[in-house]
């Protein structure tokens, strides 16, 4: 059985190598090479992440569309790499999220939780001011 030193230094070592890994890959092809539905994944401007293994777009080195329906109205939409690239890279998105919403149902999901956060607030600041006469 392993201390806990022990295996804290093999988990180290095993990102490092993944690092390693990820940075000697092979530069990729032109990109013209590909089909347009194809946008180049760099993996050192992935946010953070504590998982036992990589997503599929790691391991390939590629983003490709995805096609998914819309969890609220069902329409059938498609998350384009170009979407995922800044969705993963530069906004710094979990890794293990996927696109479930299309943009019109995105938008008005955001306007409900805005104003269900405006609604708690005024409800709290109602509450302090009671408690304080």
């Amino acid at each position: 059985m392993k201390s806990g030193k022990q295996r804290k230094l093999e988990i180290k070592s095993a990102r490092l190598r993944r690092t390693t890994r990820i940075q000697n890959h092979p530069s990729p092809l032109p990109v013209d090479v590909y089909s347009p539905g194809i946008v180049w994944c760099d993996a050192t401007r992935l946010a953070r992440r504590i998982s036992y293994g990589a997503p599929a777009f790691i391991d390939r080195g590629y983003y490709v569309d995805i096609a998914f329906r819309c969890r609220d109205c069902g329409v059938e939409c498609v998350w384009t790499a170009a979407q995922q690239k800044w969705w993963y890279e530069v906004a710094q998105g979990n890794v293990e999220t996927r696109a479930v919403r299309c943009r019109s149902c995105r938008i008005k999901e955001r306007e409900r939780k805005s104003q269900a956060r405006r609604m708690q607030q005024e409800g709290l600041q109602k509450k302090q001011a009671t408690d304080h006469q």
